[in-house]
């Protein structure tokens, strides 16, 4: 069938195509919550191995009617929490790649 130059598969085709789509979708649906304690709990267990890990600094440096800050240089506080938030990133990734291996290997609870 052709409509306004486009070609359409066999209707009974692109409805099989949807179903199997539904299927995998209702499937990992189920499994997402799974998943998501699992990482939950590698990402704990990863966490519980940091010796130093800090917490990012929430207090952001303030300036004067003049524009300076006395406290500490703005440019040293970014560049903190740049390096604590990479590490947190380091971890969520390292979590997410030991659940991918994990699922890989067909390892269930």
């Amino acid at each position: 069938m052709r409509i306004k130059g486009f070609y359409l598969n066999d209707p009974l085709d692109s409805y099989c195509d949807l179903q199997d789509s539904l299927k995998k979708l209702n499937n990992q649906i189920s499994k997402d919550p799974i998943r998501r304690q699992r990482q939950h709990e590698l990402l704990i267990a990863l966490i519980h191995q940091q010796n130093d890990l800090e917490l990012m600094d929430a207090e952001a440096p303030s300036f004067d009617a003049n524009g300076r800050n006395d406290q500490c240089d703005p440019a040293l506080w970014l560049d903190r929490n740049r390096r604590v938030l990479s590490k947190y990133q380091a971890l969520v990734s390292s979590c997410i790649t030991l659940d991918a291996l994990l699922d890989s290997e067909g390892f269930t609870e």
